[in-house]
């Protein structure tokens, strides 16, 4: 299957999987997500998630969790063609695709640790996306800079593919992938 055919199945996987679930289900599942993966945050200084669409895993209770000398960062886009940074959290207003973002005055950070949303990703650590490219170019921007940063993929666990996707040069590769009841480094 293409990335297309992969990602659009998963998009519908997802979306049937996060509609069923219970509010009280839901919420017990993404607190099960965050005690797997704040042990992996300690060290970290700035921490980047993202708000959340209705049908992906939410990182509110991993961010809501964090150490007092720990600071959190959301993606933030001046219009629909630039490239994503992060500043300080919390999101209080709609970006260019009406997902809440951080407010333009707040604090430009270059994040330590990316929790990733994943549409699917396999165990080596590539990732489907949304398709638009802005976690690759973003991380690539990072690292290009010098600036260390380690990605995990946040997913439900249907999100896992059993077999590996094929990576595209520019993909930029997931360190560790975490669900509600897993926890994969990736190699």
């Amino acid at each position: 299957m293409s990335k297309d055919q992969l990602r659009n199945d998963a998009l519908l996987r997802r979306h049937s999987y996060a509609s069923a679930l219970w509010p009280a289900t839901r919420k017990s599942l993404e607190g099960q997500l965050a005690q797997i993966v704040l042990p992996h945050l300690i060290g970290a200084r700035i921490v980047a998630a993202y708000h959340p669409m209705k049908d992906e895993i939410s990182p509110y209770d991993i961010l809501d969790q964090l150490g007092a000398e720990q600071r959190a960062a959301l993606p933030w886009f001046a219009d629909r063609d630039a490239r994503m940074m992060f500043r300080e959290a919390p999101a209080v207003e709609a970006g260019p695709w009406n997902v809440l973002q951080p407010s333009a005055e707040a604090d430009v950070l270059a994040p330590d640790l990316v929790l990733v949303p994943v549409v699917l990703a396999d165990r080596h650590g590539t990732r489907i996306g949304h398709g638009k490219g802005h976690y690759d170019r973003a991380l690539a921007h990072l690292r290009e800079g010098g600036h260390a940063v380690r990605t995990i993929g946040i997913a439900w666990e249907l999100q896992i593919a059993r077999e590996p996707i094929p990576a595209d040069p520019w993909d930029q590769p997931l360190d560790a992938i975490a669900t509600p009841s897993e926890w994969i480094e990736c190699k």
